[in-house]
This record gives C-alpha cells, sequence and structure tokens, in this order.
C-alpha cells in the first residue's frame, strides 16, 4: 500500500475551480482525486482519500492507495509505500471521518444517524469497531466534526451526513483489521469518507 500527500496550492485550487465551473467543493476533490487512477468501478476501487484541511496557503488531501498514484494534472503529490510492519502493533491512535448510516433489513435503504445523537453514533462505532477487528481503549473516544457534507452531482443535490471519530485502539482481529485500513469503513468513501487514519502507540502511551 502507498500513502500520499497531494498538496494544493491556492492557486492550484482555483485553476481547478475554473475548470469546474467556478466550484471547488467535494465532488470537485472526487473528480480530481479520480483523475489519479486508471477508471474503477465502486466494489474494485482500489484507493482512499481524505480532505486533511490545510491552512491559507495550501489544502492537503491524503491518499491511501493499493497502486501508486499518477502525477496530478495540477498541485503536487508526496508518495511513500507503507511499511509492512506499520499494521503489526498491538495499539494505535486512531481518527477516521465517517458517513454514519444504518441499512434497513427489510428495505435496505440507508437510514441516517443524526449528529445530535452522540449515545447513538457511540454505539454504532463501537459496533463497527469489533466488525473490523478492533476494540476502542475504554473512555478514549471522542466524536466531533458532526455536520453534513452537501454538493451537487450531475445537478442534483446530494446530502451526506458526517462525524468523525479519534481515540485509541487495540488489535483484536489483524486480519480485519488490516482489512478496515486497506479498504476503508463503512459508507461514503467515494467522498471522502472511511480512510482509516492510525498511529502506531506503545504500551506506555495507550
Amino acid at each position: 500500500m502507498f500513502i500520499s500527500v497531494l498538496r494544493l496550492s491556492r492557486s492550484d485550487v482555483q485553476q481547478i475551480a475554473v475548470c469546474n465551473q467556478g466550484v471547488f467543493d467535494a465532488y470537485t476533490l472526487h473528480k480530481t482525486v479520480y483523475s489519479m487512477f486508471p477508471k474503477e468501478s465502486e466494489e474494485t476501487r482500489s484507493f482512499l482519500y481524505a480532505d486533511h484541511g490545510g491552512d491559507f496557503n495550501e489544502k492537503r488531501i491524503l491518499i491511501l492507495s493499493k497502486n501508486l498514484p499518477k502525477e496530478p494534472q495540477i498541485g503536487k503529490v508526496e508518495t511513500q509505500e507503507v511499511p509492512s510492519q506499520f499494521l503489526q502493533q498491538e495499539y494505535y491512535g486512531f481518527e477516521v471521518l465517517m458517513n454514519p448510516v444504518r441499512c434497513d433489513s427489510k428495505t435496505k435503504k440507508k437510514i441516517p444517524i443524526r449528529g445530535n445523537d452522540k449515545e447513538t453514533l457511540k454505539h454504532w462505532f463501537l459496533e463497527k469497531a469489533v466488525a473490523n477487528g478492533f476494540e476502542v481503549v475504554s473512555d478514549s473516544l471522542s466524536i466531533g466534526n458532526t455536520s453534513v457534507l452537501q454538493f451537487h452531482k450531475d445537478k442534483q443535490k446530494v446530502v451526506l451526513g458526517k462525524a468523525s471519530f479519534k481515540g485509541r485502539l487495540k488489535v483484536t482481529d489483524r486480519e480485519k483489521f488490516i482489512n478496515a485500513f486497506e479498504k476503508g469503513l463503512g459508507k461514503g468513501k467515494a467522498y471522502g469518507f472511511g480512510l482509516f487514519q492510525i498511529v502506531p502507540l506503545t504500551n506506555v502511551t495507550v
């Protein structure tokens, strides 16, 4: 796996916006990142990304991919390979932006979990943790950035709920944990959700 940082200066962002009818939104960012990889179906997509913010001078986008990204037409990208030992630790600090939804078992419709219901969000995430091979260290979970992501795609307005989850974890099933790192967590991955950002911790720092 490769981890990359796409850096867009203020003039880069303006240049991209000019090419997108003056708009630089979540869908524009989606198209920018997708232009760096061969076309794939959503089922076989082998990369994830997350808007990593930035400052007055530049915007940073974190990208995790199975294959090396192409050089972007606009902006600069820095890439390095993820060391194999990186995923062999017992404890990690983590942060992930997610699209909290449940799937109705009868209708198969996605039902959003409202951002003002922190207790429901907490239980929803802890269930995700178990299914993805880790447990959250007691009292370390914090939930923030509970709002919505809005953009227009093909003249249709798209609204996706979002919430960021941050804390410390212990790996309980290595295979599931590695799969979660490589393929991301939850829904909405095409629009920057689910990239599992982790940092190894020693037992002392846990």
